[in-house]
């Protein structure tokens, strides 16, 4: 007997009758867009959908820019009916190898544990922002890229964080009391990162254009070492398919 989230997650990678290209959209929904390979699968599967995609990146202090720039670009190819870049500056705050620079990336590979690219409530701060933006739109949607298979281990990328953030914006927002309730769909958050790859694959993703390295360098060239470097790697040769990343050192 499948949950009534699994039944969610089910709806979210069904393929609509239309193809990306010409999906008809009937409403609006906030993708929050990283500039990664899962965040542009998550559009791709948004638009597919047919909704008008209002994008959130957030400039946040992280190691390189490379990535907001990659984010710019998907958001393009994929037809994303508007795109924002908030800045909030959480390398003020520190305690994580992505916002401060004194801490190292680590490149051994997937270790148990959370690791120290963990960034202290970034996704309950993304998703507020983008909850606050599909309010002011008068969306009831939210999309997010989040990954509980092929993951860091992350605490905030787990399905029991969704659901509790989906049950604080219903009590939270003018919009719920009202009468217009918001789900938050994170359509890959039970996927292989082989079988996100596919999805995305089979809508015309170009993953030549996102950039999921934590420690990219200007042009956006990956590192190959970082835990999203070997998951991604590992995801394409997953899925029979050839990995376009660029990588700094020639990996």
């Amino acid at each position: 007997m499948k949950t009534k989230f699994q039944k969610r997650l089910a709806a979210d990678i069904t393929p609509a009758s239309s193809a990306l290209s010409g999906a008809t959209v009937t409403k609006s929904a906030v993708v929050l867009l990283s500039g990664g390979l899962d965040s542009a699968t998550v559009l791709a599967l948004a638009r597919e959908q047919g909704f008008a995609c209002h994008c959130l990146s957030l400039d946040y202090g992280q190691r390189h820019g490379a990535e907001l720039l990659a984010a710019a670009r998907v958001a393009t190819a994929l037809g994303a009916a508007a795109h924002r870049v908030l800045k909030l500056d959480l390398g003020q705050l520190g305690g994580s190898a992505l916002t401060d620079s004194s801490i190292a990336v680590p490149t051994g590979g997937v270790q148990p544990g959370i690791p120290v690219t963990y960034v202290p409530a970034r996704n309950t701060i993304m998703l507020a922002l983008a909850l606050a933006w599909a309010e002011v739109l008068g969306a009831q949607d939210i999309f997010v890229g989040v990954n509980a298979v092929d993951y860091s281990g992350y605490p905030d990328c787990r399905p029991e964080f969704i659901r509790a953030f989906e049950a604080l914006a219903n009590l939270a927002t003018k919009a719920a009391v009202e009468g217009r309730p918001l789900q938050v769909h994170a359509p890959l958050i039970e996927m292989s990162k082989a079988q996100i790859i596919a999805q995305g694959s089979r809508l015309g993703v170009d993953y030549g254009l996102t950039v999921s390295c934590y420690q990219a360098d200007e042009t956006g060239r990956a590192c190959g070492l970082c835990d999203s470097c070997r998951l991604r790697s590992q995801g394409f040769a997953a899925a029979g398919l050839a990995d376009p990343t660029g990588y700094a050192h020639g990996n």
